[in-house]
C-alpha cells in the first residue's frame, strides 16, 4: 500500500502531541470502518491507510524515523490479512468494546498463598500496655519434605507441554474487527508454567500440609476491641512453594468490671458511704498498675467526679496514656439500727430537715415485717 503523507492521512500537524493524533485516529476509525460505511470497499482501503498511519505515528520511534527519513523501516503496513492492527488494535477495541481489552499479563509460576484470619482475646490491661500473645493456628503450612516444591527426592518440575512454560494458552478467533487473540491460564498446570511428574509422597505435589503452628503476636499499647493486625507472611502456604499469605489477626478486648473504656481513658465508679461523702475520706481506687488513694472532699455530691491523669490506656499513636475518672456513687443506707436512726433523726433536728416520724421510718418498718 503506497503511502505519501501519514500526517496527512489522519488530518493533524506535524508537531501534533500524541493526544492529538489518537483523538485524530479514533474519529476516522469510526468513520471508516468498514462495518459502519456505506461503501464497504473503500472504507476498507481507507480504514486500513488510517491503521497504518496511527501505527507509525502513535509510536514515538516508528515516527522518529518517519520524520527523518519519510519512512519505517521493513514498511509500516502490516500487510494483506492484519488489517492494519498494529499498535492500534486495542484502541479499536476500547472504541467498540467500552474498554474490555485482551488480557495479556502473564500468570506464570507459584502464587501466593490467600489470606486467612483469627480471632484473639486479650485483657484491658494487654490492650492498654501492649503485650506478646502466643497465637495456635492450623493453616498450610510449606511441606518440609519436599521444601515445597512438590516433587519427590531427586526430581524437579517439568516444563508444561500446552502453554510452553508460558502459564497461559493462547487462542486465536475471528471477530468483526478481523482476528483477535485471546488467552487464558493454561488448564493443564493451572497457569504454573510446569507440571510435577513425580510427586511428593507427603503433600502429593501441593508443596504444602495442613499443620499446626504457633505464632508470637505482639500487640501494641492502645488497641481497642475490634482491632486487627495485618501480619504479612504468615498466613497459609502458596501452592508449590508460592510466598505465605497474610493472617489477619482480629483482637477481642475482654470486659472489665472495674472499668468502662473511652477511647483512652478509663472510667471507675467508686461506692462511699453517705458520712464519708459529708464528712470526707480518703478511699482506694484501682488503676490498672495498682491501688491509689483518693481524697473525697467534705460535702461530695453524688457523681462528683475526681480526675487522675495518665492513668488511662496508653496512646496507640503517640506518646503518654489517657486519664482515669472516678465516679463517686453515695450509697445510702436501705436498713438501721435503732442508734443509727436515733442518730440521724437527731442530726436532721439539729439542721431544721423535715422527715418522716418515727412509725414511718426505716427501722419501724424493718421491725413490722419481722
Amino acid at each position: 500500500m503506497s503511502v505519501t503523507d501519514y500526517y496527512e492521512i489522519l488530518g493533524v500537524a506535524r508537531d501534533a502531541s500524541g493526544e492529538e493524533i489518537k483523538r485524530a485516529y479514533r474519529a476516522l476509525a469510526r468513520r471508516h470502518h468498514p462495518d459502519v460505511a456505506a461503501d464497504k470497499s473503500k472504507a476498507e482501503h481507507r480504514f486500513k491507510e488510517i491503521n497504518e498511519a496511527y501505527e507509525v505515528l502513535s509510536d514515538p520511534n516508528k515516527r522518529a524515523q518517519y520524520d527523518r527519513y519519510g519512512s519505517v523501516g521493513n514498511g509500516a503496513s502490516a500487510g494483506p490479512g492484519d488489517h492494519g492492527f498494529g499498535t492500534g488494535f486495542g484502541d479499536i477495541f476500547d472504541m467498540f468494546f467500552g474498554g474490555m481489552g485482551v488480557n495479556t499479563q502473564t500468570r506464570r509460576g507459584p502464587q501466593p498463598g490467600p489470606d486467612a484470619e483469627v480471632a484473639l482475646n486479650v485483657t484491658l490491661e494487654e490492650a492498654a500496655f501492649g503485650a506478646t500473645r502466643e497465637v495456635t493456628v492450623t493453616l498450610p503450612q510449606r511441606c518440609e519434605t519436599c521444601g515445597g516444591s512438590g516433587c519427590a527426592a531427586g526430581t524437579s518440575p517439568i516444563s508444561c507441554e500446552d502453554c510452553q512454560g508460558s502459564g497461559q494458552v493462547r487462542r486465536v478467533r475471528n471477530s468483526i474487527l478481523g482476528q483477535m487473540m485471546t488467552s487464558q491460564i493454561c488448564p493443564r498446570c493451572q497457569g504454573m508454567g510446569s507440571r510435577i511428574e513425580s510427586p511428593c509422597a507427603d503433600c502429593h505435589g501441593d508443596g504444602r500440609r495442613q499443620q499446626s503452628a504457633t505464632l508470637s503476636v505482639n500487640i501494641p499499647g492502645g488497641v481497642e476491641d475490634g482491632s486487627t493486625m495485618r501480619l504479612a507472611d504468615r498466613g497459609p502456604a502458596g501452592l508449590r512453594g508460592g510466598a505465605n499469605g497474610r493472617l489477619f489477626v482480629h483482637l477481642q478486648v475482654l470486659p472489665d468490671t472495674r472499668f468502662e473504656r473511652h477511647g483512652d481513658d478509663l472510667h471507675h465508679e467508686a461506692h462511699v458511704a453517705f458520712s464519708q461523702a459529708v464528712l470526707g475520706a480518703s478511699i482506694s481506687v484501682p488503676t490498672l498498675r495498682e491501688a491509689i488513694p483518693i481524697e473525697v472532699e467534705p460535702g461530695s455530691a453524688n457523681g462528683t467526679v475526681h480526675r487522675v491523669r495518665h492513668e488511662g490506656t496508653e496512646h496507640l499513636h503517640g506518646r503518654g496514656r489517657g486519664d482515669l475518672y472516678v465516679h463517686l456513687v453515695v450509697d445510702v443506707p436501705s436498713e438501721l439500727d435503732e442508734t443509727s436512726e436515733g442518730l440521724l433523726r437527731q442530726w436532721a433536728e439539729h439542721r431544721h430537715e423535715v422527715v418522716a416520724d418515727e412509725s414511718g421510718g426505716m427501722f419501724r418498718r424493718r421491725k413490722a415485717k419481722k
